[in-house]
């Protein structure tokens, strides 16, 4: 995957810092500490669905920067549209662990986010979100709010209609919406170059009348950065814009995939080396912002927050059959009291 012209970068993949920034000591800390919880889950996650504890999983190792970085530059009030494989993005802008582990094992209460928390449940659907993310956008504006939405999507969403219907939309109506594209190379085994015709995602925003930006998706500072300006620029009034962060997903699309089919070996470990942990690490390093009993402080904590809400989630007790009634209609139909009345419940195993 060539990585194109334009590329914004702050660290390189050695922990070197090649461009100016103006975070603070404080702020780089706590993103290093949300990609180490992203990963912290991810893992949990992944080993879950291999003991049978979870739905099929979409891991989203290798891209933890390009989702806290990008959730870190939003406000509380903004909104956040994401995918099945977006949960650090979502962690971070508020959606708990909990509701994301609820979700995966099939559980409605899990898409159900708490009071304030402006983050819609994961879509399945490729590329369906992203016009929800429009509407959202488009209300807010009417309503004189000052609130963005963002929505993630991976390079293979850009093959379906729903991505130019969403990205037309906003750029007629002028929406403070963010599109961020995580350009992992791959929609399940059809490479980036099978996709499209144009060198880059980005360059798409053209047709639309929006700008874009493109970005070192495993670098976290540049990530932020960039969608700090992006933010910043929708909630002025400036309109849509497209940012293509290109990173890699060293894993399979899905825990049903196998990747080795399609994927060489040698690529993958390419990505490895780029692993936004170890980058950052390298980073905070050379500025003397790290320390081994530190970071050993903070995968302890953010480990043991992932560990708690599976205990918590498989301690709650799964619903009824009559229950799953409820909440479809806020008066049921004749039809749903029937099924209702014939609801016959079964033991969990």
């Amino acid at each position: 995957m060539s990585a194109g012209p334009n590329l914004h970068q702050v660290i390189d993949p050695t922990g070197a810092q090649v461009a100016d920034h103006g975070l603070r000591d404080d702020q780089l800390a706590e993103l290093f500490r949300g990609i180490v919880a992203a990963r912290a889950f991810d893992t949990k996650a992944s080993a879950m669905q291999r003991q049978g504890r979870l739905a099929t999983y979409a891991p989203f190792t290798g891209q933890e920067a390009a989702q806290i970085g990008s959730s870190a530059a939003l406000d509380r009030e903004d909104w956040m549209v994401a995918t099945y494989r977006d949960a650090a993005a979502m962690w971070y802008h508020g959606y708990p662990w909990l509701n994301l582990i609820l979700g995966r094992t099939g559980d409605e209460r899990g898409g159900l986010a708490p009071d304030g928390v402006n983050v819609l449940p994961p879509s399945i659907t490729v590329g369906g979100h992203m016009i929800h993310a429009v509407g959202i956008s488009w209300a807010g504006q009417i309503r004189n709010e000052s609130s963005v939405a963002i929505t993630y999507f991976g390079d293979g969403a850009t093959s379906e209609g729903d991505f130019h219907e969403a990205m037309n939309f906003a750029g007629v109506f002028n929406t403070p919406t963010v599109f961020f594209c995580q350009n992992n190379g791959w929609a399940i085994s059809m490479p980036f170059e099978r996709q499209t015709a144009s060198e880059t995602v980005a360059q798409k925003a053209d047709a639309y009348g929006m700008p874009s930006e493109r970005v070192d998706g495993n670098d976290v500072v540049a990530v932020y950065e960039v969608s700090q300006r992006a933010v910043e620029r929708s909630r002025g009034g400036g309109g849509p814009i497209l940012i293509e962060a290109m990173t890699y997903r060293v894993g399979p699309h899905t825990t049903t995939d196998d990747d080795r089919r399609y994927r060489s070996a040698t690529d993958v470990e390419t990505w490895r080396r780029r692993d936004p942990i170890e980058r950052m690490r390298a980073y905070l390093q050379s500025r003397d912002l790290w320390s081994d009993e530190w970071e050993t402080e903070v995968a302890a904590t953010e480990a043991a927050n992932v560990e708690a809400a599976v205990t918590e989630a498989e301690a709650i007790p799964p619903l009824s059959s009559a229950e799953v009634f409820d909440a479809i209609f806020a008066e049921r139909t004749s039809q749903l009291l029937e099924q209702q009345s014939q609801a016959v419940e079964r033991p969990h195993t």
